[in-house]
Parts: structure tokens; C-alpha cells; sequence
């Protein structure tokens, strides 16, 4: 018997083998259909970290096409203590499916499969694999919305999307995915099954099991079917993109909107000068908004049921927030070409990209504590580097803000001292690492500054209790 040991970048989430990782594999073809592996040369030319650039460096990727393969892969990764890490669409920012030689990949792309649309109950029942875009296209069609939209839409799955918990930019009304599931199906490390396809909105049984493995990054079970909550598709849609002079005024701005919108507030994007001015910089794709530049920008969209009606009371809000001086200029989308043009500047992450190399963060922190925050994250990065970068917007509506910060340098010890800035301003204001983008391994040195260590040895029990052989991602999240 070949006992080997394999080990992650953190050095002590070292799970022991007792076989070798290619008699696993001659096992793995036996019970998985033709096409499910990638060997170690072809699965090398994949990305297993787009944010970082990370090639693959598992010994092979598995892509079974069925809870039932899945749960055999881990049957066998069990029994042989063989680590696993799970693949979505690799497209998280925080290093959560980085692979070490000796571990295999396991894709989920197979399971790619939408299975039901029911109309009466609006859901949607859909395998781990799908990614999000089709899943936004299927439903729209039968008039019906699903709420979650980021800008990896296109490439990032709905397993994914579940295993960080994402956000995005209507958190603001709809809430994280963590509330637009209504049914999980999961494969736990030893190759039980979970199963809970349930389509009610009420289920007061006992422990809510899903609530687990959702935002648990592929450390305590493997998502492979979910049954989604959809919304009946808006009828309406107002954007525009209002100046502000003053974050006291993007504040109020923020909760006037609440009350003059109600629930139909969809959107509640602000952009520091920083990050507008540098997407103008970069190129001459868009069109400036503005004649002038101002502190602060807010993209602010509804969406409601009433075209008219909806579009009076947009404009008359606006209106009335021009002449009490709570914003000083608005330009108003009057086409989807206009409306798309507006969230054009938003998403333009590229332009940040020309700073490179840069470190990329996401964090919450309560609305009174941004501007404050801000500042002096600014005032300690120009004290180590003068010509430093710092891009800062977000969803302020849910306290979640991104900073980009280049400092010339991404050598590891300059990064962890960029980190020690932006993180440890949280401490004293109860703020969060990670508002979105989960913990991965980047951000598992920080954890405390978010959970405390009563929170964290919980943590470590359920990983434990869950996983026991720790073959499940093993070094991300937490140490055990």
C-alpha cells in the first residue's frame, strides 16, 4: 500500500491516503460513463482560479452526469481518504477551488440539465451545473424572473452560486440566493444523499438542513439539484444615475428612495469619484453622464408592475430630490439602450484590470461606518505607498462595499500588509471580510475578524461531524 500525504497552501489541512491517487482513479472508471474523466495533462490547460490565473493542478477532474455518480465518486473518495475539491464555473475571487497535485477535480458541468419550470408554483428545478444566464433566459421566457444577477452570469453556475451564497445587484429586494431556495439536493462526503426538493415557501420541521450547505464553499457536501423561487417578470423598469455631493446625502438618498419606491426599489448602487473617473480614463467607450464630476454617483433602478404610473412617481421622486438639493444632477434612462449604457459604467471591471496587479476586496460594514471606513483605509495606504490606487463602489443599499487597490506590487508580504489595512478597519466597526465573494482560502487567516472563536470551533464541529476523513476542499474556509 502507498501512503502518500498531500497538503494545501495553509500547510495543515493535510488529509492522509492510503492508496494512490491512480488506483482511485482506475476505480473511478469503472463506475463513471465514458467521457467523465480528464486526465492531468488536458485537466492542467483549465483554469481552477480565473481571479488569481491558477491552472489546475489536480491528478485528474471527474465530471460525473448524476446525483447517483456523484454519490459513488465519494463513496470512493472516502473509503480511500482521497481529496476532493469541487468545481462550478471558477469564477470566485477568493481561491475556493484551487487544486494541489494529488487531489481531484470534481465538475459538475455535466449536470447542466434544467428539469422543470412549473408555472403554478414559480419554481424552477434545475442540476448544479447550469449556469446562471440560462437559468435568467429559461424563466424569462415563460414571463417569470429569477432575481440573481452578477456580471460572471454567463460562465458562473448555479452550484456555485449556492456553494458562496451569492449576491449581486438586486440584494437590495430579493435577497441573497440563500433566499431563493426552496429545495436542495446535496451528496455528503461519504456519498450520502440528501434530498429535499420541497417547492414550499413554509417548512417548519425541525432543522432546516439546506441552510448548512448553502455558503459553505464545498467543505461539508456537494450541490447537485435545487429547486429555485422564481417572481413573476417586471413590467416596468426605471433606472437613472443621480450626483451626489456628500455621503450624508448618499445616506439619506438611500432611505428617501425606500420611502418614496417602497418595495419596487430594486437597485441602489453608489460609485466613489475614484472608480468614475478611472472607467472614463480608460477608454472612450462610454459617453460621460455628466459636464461636471462629483463625489458620489448612485445608480438607482425599480422595477414594478405599472409602466405609467411607475414612471410618473420615478420622475417625480427624482424631481423632488433635485430641488431639496439631496442630489445635484440625474440623468434618466429613456430606452434599455440608455439603461443598459448606465450599468455599462458600473460593471466596467476592466478598466480597474489596467492597474494591474491589484487585490481585489468585498466587505460590509453598516452605512454610518463607510464613509469613515473609506477614509481611513485611503489615509493608512497613502502613508505605506503614496502613489497608491483605491476604487471603491458596491451595493451600499446592503452594506456590501468593493475596493480595488493597486499599490504597484502583489508580492506576498505587500498584500498582507494591504490586508491587514483593509481588514483590520473592520474590527472596530463590526465589519465583515466578505460580503459576497465567500472565504476560499485567501481570506481564511482573517476569519476572526468576522466570527468569533466560539463561532469558529462551531464551525469546525460541523465540519468535523460532516466530513470527518476532511477530503471535502479540504484548507478552505477553516482549519480543522
Amino acid at each position: 500500500m502507498n501512503k502518500t500525504t498531500t497538503g494545501v497552501d495553509s500547510g495543515d489541512d493535510s488529509a492522509v491516503r492510503c492508496t494512490s491517487a491512480d488506483e482511485v482513479i482506475t476505480e473511478l472508471r469503472e463506475i463513471l460513463s465514458d467521457g467523465a474523466l480528464i486526465e492531468e495533462e488536458e485537466a492542467s490547460k483549465r483554469h481552477s482560479d480565473l481571479a488569481s490565473g491558477s491552472f489546475c493542478r489536480a491528478r485528474v477532474i471527474v465530471r460525473p452526469s448524476s446525483t447517483e455518480e456523484v454519490a459513488a465518486v465519494m463513496r470512493t473518495c472516502h473509503k480511500h481518504r482521497q481529496r476532493i475539491v469541487p468545481l462550478g464555473g471558477v469564477t470566485g475571487m477568493v481561491g475556493g477551488c484551487i487544486t494541489q497535485p494529488g487531489d481531484i477535480g470534481l465538475s459538475l458541468e455535466r449536470l447542466n440539465q434544467i428539469e422543470e419550470i412549473d408555472t403554478q408554483n414559480n419554481t424552477i428545478t434545475v442540476q448544479a451545473g447550469v449556469p446562471l444566464q440560462v437559468v435568467q433566459e429559461a424563466v424569462s421566457e415563460k414571463d417569470l424572473l429569477f432575481p440573481l444577477d452578477l456580471g460572471a452570469r454567463g460562465s458562473a453556475t448555479i452550484g456555485g452560486n449556492i456553494a458562496t451564497n451569492a449576491g449581486g445587484n438586486s440584494v437590495l429586494r430579493f435577497g441573497m440566493i440563500r433566499q431563493m431556495i426552496l429545495g436542495l439536493e446535496v451528496v455528503l462526503a461519504d456519498g450520502t444523499v440528501l434530498t429535499s426538493m420541497k417547492k414550499v415557501l413554509k417548512n417548519n420541521t425541525g432543522y432546516d438542513l439546506k441552510q448548512l450547505f448553502i455558503g459553505s464553499e464545498g467543505t461539508l457536501g456537494i450541490v447537485t439539484r435545487t429547486v429555485l423561487r422564481l417572481r413573476p417578470a417586471p413590467k416596468s423598469r426605471e433606472t437613472a444615475l443621480l450626483a451626489v455631493n456628500d455621503f450624508a446625502s448618499v445616506i439619506s438618498l438611500l432611505h428617501r428612495s425606500e420611502g418614496a419606491l417602497g418595495s419596487d426599489l430594486s437597485s441602489f448602487e453608489v460609485m466613489w469619484q475614484s472608480f468614475f473617473r478611472q472607467v472614463f480614463d480608460y477608454s472612450d467607450k462610454h459617453k460621460p453622464p455628466f459636464a461636471e464630476q462629483y463625489p458620489y454617483y448612485v445608480l438607482v433602478e425599480l422595477l414594478g408592475s405599472d409602466p405609467a404610473s411607475d414612471a410618473r412617481r420615478f420622475e417625480r421622486t427624482l424631481e423632488e430630490f433635485l430641488q431639496s438639493g439631496l442630489i445635484v444632477d440625474a440623468v434618466l434612462a429613456k430606452s434599455n439602450a440608455e439603461r443598459n449604457a448606465l450599468w455599462e459604467i458600473r460593471d466596467d471591471v476592466e478598466a480597474l484590470i489596467a492597474h494591474y496587479p491589484i487585490f481585489i476586496y468585498d466587505v460590509s460594514v453598516s452605512i454610518d461606518q463607510m464613509e469613515g471606513y473609506v477614509s481611513d483605509v485611503r489615509s493608512r495606504l497613502e502613508r505605506g505607498w503614496p502613489d497608491f490606487k483605491c476604487f471603491v463602489f458596491g451595493h451600499v443599499g446592503d452594506g456590501n462595499l468593493h475596493l480595488v487597490i493597486a499599490v504597484g506590487s502583489n508580492e506576498k508580504v505587500v498584500r498582507d500588509k494591504v490586508e491587514d489595512i483593509v481588514y483590520g478597519e473592520l474590527r472596530g466597526r463590526n465589519g465583515v471580510i466578505s460580503a459576497e465573494h465567500g472565504i476560499g482560502l485567501d481570506k481564511k487567516s482573517h476569519l476572526s475578524v468576522s466570527r468569533t472563536p466560539e463561532e469558529i470551533e462551531v464551525m469546525k464541529i460541523l465540519k468535523k461531524a460532516l466530513d470527518p476523513e476532511n477530503i471535502l476542499n479540504p484548507g478552505k474556509v477553516i482549519s480543522v
